[in-house]
């Protein structure tokens, strides 16, 4: 057993950079920072638009076809845990692929809602996205969760290794490539993304939350 590369640069920027957009929309939901909210919403939905195309052509183990697992493999993997006696996967564990979906369908229901809400000025429908934002980060916490505990069964440090993309395993089953040229340009293209709308030079993106902030700060 070595230290092998298992996970690319561009899905480890698209975890953090998701992670730190979600966590700062979800804290700047007040009116009164509505138009960070909505910024980071975009960018939430941009981000998960790239993990969707990623899942389909990046390296071996952010493809979807390496965790897609059925109800019995998730049991299976349960029941391993429950024994003390964890399956170890390389790349997604059964159980935390079941939470790599659930995440991205959320956070496409919770961008689409809150653009939706911001459109609309329904009230119904800001309920409906307050409520996906929250089971959202309820799914969060519990992906936090289990990180922790199958680090500990394991003895994998994984939050480690969503930042240097290692883990321990046999040389052939490692990813040839780290792919930072597209890892480097997502990055930029969030960070691109964030100048150009605090420098207000997009306004088709924020120009509804400009305006609701207005009509909130005169009381309407």
């Amino acid at each position: 057993m070595s230290r092998i590369l298992v996970w690319d640069l561009p899905t480890r920027v698209f975890h953090w950079l998701l992670a730190i957009s979600f966590f700062g929309a979800y804290l700047a939901s007040d009116d009164d920072w509505l138009v960070l909210h909505v910024v980071l919403g975009y960018t939430v939905l941009g981000l998960i638009a790239f993990r969707l195309l990623w899942g389909f052509v990046g390296t071996r183990y952010a493809r979807f076809a390496s965790f897609a697992f059925g109800p019995r493999r998730v049991l299976a993997y349960l029941r391993s845990l429950a024994a003390l006696r964890p399956e170890r996967h390389l790349g997604h564990n059964p159980a935390g692929s079941w939470v790599i979906w659930a995440l991205l369908a959320l956070g496409l229901a919770s961008a689409a809602s809150g653009w939706a809400a911001l459109q609309a000025h329904w009230h119904w429908l800001k309920e409906v996205h307050e409520a996906l934002s929250n089971a959202m980060l309820a799914v969060v916490v519990l992906h936090i969760a289990g990180a922790v505990a199958s680090s500990l069964l394991h003895r994998d440090n994984l939050p480690r290794a969503m930042v240097d993309g290692l883990k321990d395993g046999k040389p052939e089953e490692g990813i040839r490539a780290s792919v930072w040229v597209v890892g480097v340009l997502l990055a930029a293209l969030v960070a691109g993304f964030w100048t150009a709308a605090w420098r207000g030079d997009l306004p088709v993106v924020t120009r509804a939350a400009v305006e609701r902030q207005r009509d909130h700060g005169r009381g309407d």
